[in-house]
């Protein structure tokens, strides 16, 4: 796969994490399996904490919005060993969450728990965060010619940050110049992508995407940025129409400044 030059105005990088920064299978099969796994225990011990509280009422309030909106809901059966109207809540809210999971959806409310639970993960060593090992030294070359270095992420804000600074390379969270989630809108509507051009002052024409999710970059392209495909992995099959349209990496180290 040939090198691709980014433009010469270009001021800023925006990188997508999940099959571009860092293996698919990282989420997969540590990220994902760990709420899970310790969903319900986590939900018992926090119940009457703040953050938890405010975690709960973000996925009430998204429940209502999709039954308002007539979207497809859990089915709560009843459970004869759930005996406390606490246990009874606990419960619903694990239902919900793992079916949120299983339809692979990035609800902000979804995505805020999750960054919770993965803040004890990483804290405590249990997990370290994965990034391919071209993605630093590329980065730092980067910023060394003046480029900002921005992630783009359906995860939190604090997922993001937590994967970075407690990552196998050791902290690099000082590498980035900030961090957008779906609350600066979905990765997949074009009008979030005009939104970070604002917000870190840059035309959208000055800031090259990097992705492995096409949906992805047709959004992006159509906000006026410059898109580079990411080619990692496991990642998802590109159509031959989508190999012909998009310059295609393989590793950061294909990407050439020019000037």
């Amino acid at each position: 796969m040939a090198n691709v030059s980014i433009p010469v105005n270009t001021c800023a990088l925006l990188l997508d994490i999940e099959g571009t920064t860092t293996p698919i299978t990282f989420v997969k099969d540590i990220l994902f399996p760990y709420i899970k796994e310790h969903l319900e225990d986590y939900l018992s011990a926090h119940w009457e904490e703040d953050e938890c509280k405010q975690d709960v009422h973000l996925l009430k309030k998204q429940i209502e919005e999709d039954i308002k909106q007539n979207r497809a809901c859990p089915v709560h059966t009843v459970d004869q060993t759930v005996h406390t109207d606490e246990e009874k809540a606990i419960r619903e809210v694990v239902d919900n969450v793992l079916w949120q999971m299983a339809a692979d959806r990035k609800s902000t409310a979804l995505k805020q728990l999750q960054g919770h639970m993965w803040r004890t993960a990483y804290t405590s060593g249990k997990i370290k965060g994965q990034v391919y090992e071209d993605v630093i030294p590329a980065i730092r070359r980067w910023r060394e010619r003046g480029l900002k270095v921005y992630i783009y992420s359906s995860g939190s804000v604090e997922a993001q940050k937590l994967l970075f600074e407690y990552s196998i390379e050791g902290d690099v969270l000082d590498l980035f110049d900030g961090h957008f989630d779906t609350n600066i809108g979905a990765k997949v509507d074009s009008k979030s992508y005009k939104n970070i051009a604002e917000r870190i002052g840059c035309g959208p024409d000055e800031i090259t995407f990097l992705t492995d999710v096409t949906r992805e970059a047709k959004a992006a392209e159509e906000a006026g940025v410059n898109v580079v495909v990411v080619v990692r992995p496991g990642n998802m099959e590109l159509t031959n129409e989508e190999r012909d349209h998009y310059n295609l990496i393989t590793t950061f180290n294909q990407l050439e400044l020019l000037g």
